[in-house]
């Protein structure tokens, strides 16, 4: 009841792509809406547009850099890293490379080989300040 609007716009996403364990992609991959990794891809991951999230599992694997809006990694990069919005970084995540973040949250075992450094975003955006009236206010 109360997580109706939340579910709905999960729902209002595009759908899930799977690369399932086992498989090898050898090239540059770009994707739009969710794509959720257990394989293993050797070059560089790229979403199209600002909804995109990519999920990497613990099996999966990336050897190149990724650059998406969105990530839950659990896995093994061996490259940089570049998120626009939001990183999460699961217990086994392992990056071997620069990781450059808007907003990161980050739990215990999760392990970054490089440098790490957060991305300035836009300014927050503030509302003007009520204009004062001279006169008194009717309550």
């Amino acid at each position: 009841m109360f997580n109706r609007r939340r579910n709905e716009r999960r729902n209002e996403c595009h759908e899930t792509s799977l690369i399932a364990r086992g498989t090898l992609i050898c090239g540059d991959l770009r994707f739009s809406g969710a794509l959720h990794l257990d394989g293993c891809i050797e070059g560089t991951v790229q979403a199209e547009g600002e909804d995109a999230m990519f999920t990497l599992s613990e099996h999966g694997q990336v050897h190149g850099e990724i650059h998406v809006p969105h990530a839950v990694i659990n896995g093994h990069v061996t490259g940089n890293v570049y998120i626009s919005a939001r990183l999460e970084l699961a217990a086994q995540a392992r990056i071997d490379g620069d990781l450059h973040y808007h907003t990161l949250e980050m739990a215990a075992g999760a392990q970054v080989n490089g440098r790490i450094s957060r991305q300035a975003g836009e300014a927050q955006r503030e509302l003007p300040a009520p204009e004062v009236l001279d006169e008194p206010v009717p309550a």
